[in-house]
């Protein structure tokens, strides 16, 4: 996860003391290529723009994927904003408003429930939508699973019938999405044919025209390492003629094309444990204590100490990572060996280009945000 040379070069010209989040353009548009490269033919597959809501990075995936996939009406506008090809919203929470937004302008909605379908009924023009379902079963391991257990995420099997009933819309196909960072490239391609499988015999038994079939996302990446899910396995997969395939990948898109870095502003020892005291921290890197892991960091060595005072540092010892926060859960990295770190000194975490600025707690104690440099 060591910085690349141009990273590390941008990340030197900034003042003191450095705070940044660095997104790199050709790493997204290289990691889209190589995504669509994996997948089945004929396959679509959308950004989803809450793993990066930066409008950049939304601007160079718009182009590079067939559309984007997005969860509010913040995220709508940009989705606009950066001329999306298509756009599908989904989410279980929608207003009013930003229902009346998706359908002003064409969007595939995602429909989460039966009274949300009534409400997009409301708007007129049977517009054609998709029905998300929270299908039983536990068909992946990742991180989060967002369906074959309760969460507020699509319809229950046993609300099929009522929610296909439901007049003023037209039910085109189904949602599937079912978990968040799977490692395991075989099993997701299983998933995915299952998910066809049962589409087209619920289209069937109801009577449906299934065009669409969305899969989501769920592409993972390992923060320990550098390993990410094999995504060769889908290739394979045989999409039936005349189903739209859809993948909602965020995460494996941005992640890598991204680099948080702090600056060290003290370096001590207490009870035994050494603590390298950033410029940033959780609230603007929240992922590592939302998840309870140690995100790995390189030290970038800074030379230049201005001060007429001691340096702080420390050599060939294990160090703790925590941010400015009067919080003892602010914390980025426990016990990470390190061959020297110094105050001065930056660290860079890797793989912070997906729900890394965008989940976190930027307001609390309102310290000031990071910088963002676009290469």
């Amino acid at each position: 996860m060591r910085p690349p040379e141009h990273v590390r070069r941008a990340l030197r010209t900034l003042p003191s003391p450095t705070c940044a989040y660095v997104y790199d353009t050709a790493a997204l548009r290289a990691r889209a290529a190589s995504v669509r490269a994996a997948l089945p033919v004929p396959a679509s597959f959308l950004y989803a723009v809450k793993a990066n809501g930066h409008p950049d990075v939304v601007a160079a995936l718009a182009e590079e994927c067939d559309g984007l996939e997005v969860a509010s009406g913040g995220e709508l506008r940009l989705a606009l904003a950066a001329g999306a090809k298509r756009i599908v919203f989904g989410g279980p929470g929608k207003t009013d408003a930003e229902l009346a937004a998706a359908r002003s302008a064409g969007v595939l909605i995602n429909a989460e429930s039966v009274h949300e379908l009534r409400r997009i009924a409301a708007l007129g023009g049977n517009p054609d939508v998709v029905v998300r379902v929270n299908r039983p079963g536990g068909a992946l391991i990742g991180s989060h699973a967002m369906t074959g257990t309760p969460t507020p995420f699509g319809i229950d099997p046993a609300e099929l019938p009522a929610a296909l009933a439901v007049p003023g819309v037209t039910v085109i196909g189904f949602h599937l999405h079912a978990v968040s960072n799977n490692l395991d490239g075989a099993a997701h391609a299983s998933f995915v044919t299952d998910g066809l499988a049962w589409s087209a015999r619920t289209a069937a038994r109801f009577g449906i025209d299934l065009r669409v079939v969305n899969v989501g996302g769920g592409f993972g990446v390992d923060y320990l390492s550098d390993d990410s899910i094999d995504l060769t396995p889908l290739s394979e997969v045989e999409v039936p003629r005349g189903v739209d395939l859809i993948f909602e990948p965020g995460r494996l898109l941005a992640a890598d094309a991204g680099w948080y870095a702090a600056e060290v502003l003290d370096v001590k020892t207490t009870h035994g444990r050494t603590f390298a005291v950033l410029r940033g921290g959780t609230h603007h890197f929240r992922l590592p204590a939302a998840w309870g892991y140690d995100h790995p960091f390189t030290v970038l060595p800074v030379d230049d100490w201005p001060f007429d005072l001691p340096r702080p540092g420390v050599t060939d010892t294990e160090v703790d990572a925590v941010g400015e926060l009067c919080t003892p859960r602010d914390v980025l990295c426990r016990g990470r060996h390190v061959k020297s770190v110094r105050a001065g000194d930056i660290l860079v975490f890797g793989r912070t280009g997906a729900y890394g600025w965008d989940i976190s707690h930027h307001e609390f104690l309102r310290h000031e945000p990071p910088r963002f440099i676009v290469l």
